[in-house]
């Protein structure tokens, strides 16, 4: 039986089409910038991190077995910042998946008002993430983070606005950029881990990066637990700093958001969301 030349060709391997495909998703990686820094993102953010805070267990061996419970506490409350910022973003980007924007829009809703409902959806997921891991840690570790008594109001609150104000200015910026820039929702808060002096102090970065550190909510909230945890004492100067700097980030997140929203309407990305 004749067998055409042309469909043998097509059933075999071919280089052709292996390099056309390859030079499609090169092509789609070379215009999207978010992805070409996710590629360079996560290896240089776990290489600084834990960096120093190698460096910081070289200097104060004994400061693990004073207080190991600090570790676990800094833990508990890093995922308060994480999911508080995961609560905005994501439930923002699902609007994005099901191609919902629109519709939301048409109706009365304000932007403002959907800023609102992303807040406190994201402090509901929040405590729905964060509660079991607190009292898992119990049984586990032989760690109470509820030890830190009425503080711990204040450091989760402060951190809750933190997430939000990351989950506002990532959201703002995938819906001007489009869904190629989702992974900035998890780019951007990562970014900041390694300045926040989660597991170590802030004296451990160098000098010239300590006033960066400090103008995060974030570094004022992991030391106060710290003060709290070895030396029984709230600081209420780190307190009232990372409220302050709380004011000026949910401040400018918010309005970058309404900023980038207005933007989208009018391009009309609102119905016309893709990469």
């Amino acid at each position: 039986m004749p067998t055409d030349p042309t469909l043998l060709a097509t059933r075999g391997l071919s280089g052709r089409r292996i390099w056309a495909m390859f030079l499609r998703n090169a092509f789609v990686l070379r215009s999207s910038w978010p992805r070409l820094l996710e590629l360079m993102y996560w290896p240089l953010v776990q290489m600084v991190l834990w960096g120093f805070v190698t460096m910081f267990f070289l200097q104060h061996s004994s400061w693990v077995a004073q207080a190991a419970g600090v570790l676990i506490s800094a833990v508990l409350l890093w995922d308060v910042l994480f999911r508080a910022n995961l609560g905005i973003s994501l439930s923002f980007i699902e609007e994005m998946w099901s191609r919902n924007l629109g519709s939301l829009f048409v109706s009365p809703l304000r932007p403002y008002e959907l800023i609102a409902a992303l807040m406190l959806m994201s402090a509901l997921r929040t405590i729905i993430s964060v509660t079991p891991a607190a009292f898992l840690a119990l049984p586990l570790y032989d760690v109470w983070v509820f030890q830190l008594g009425l503080p711990l109001i204040a450091f989760f609150t402060n951190l809750l606005v933190m997430g939000w104000s990351i989950g506002l200015l990532a959201s703002g910026l995938v819906l001007r950029f489009g869904l190629g820039a989702e992974s900035l929702c998890w780019l951007g808060i990562f970014l900041l881990a390694p300045l926040s002096g989660i597991y170590y102090p802030i004296a451990t970065l160098p000098d010239w990066l300590q006033p960066v550190s400090w103008a995060l909510p974030s570094a004022h909230v992991f030391e106060g637990m710290r003060a709290v945890l070895f030396d029984g004492v709230f600081l209420y100067e780190r307190l009232w700093s990372a409220i302050g700097l709380n004011i000026i980030f949910i401040g400018l997140s918010s309005l970058f958001f309404l900023l980038m929203f207005r933007v989208a309407r009018q391009r009309g990305l609102l119905l016309q969301q893709g990469e």
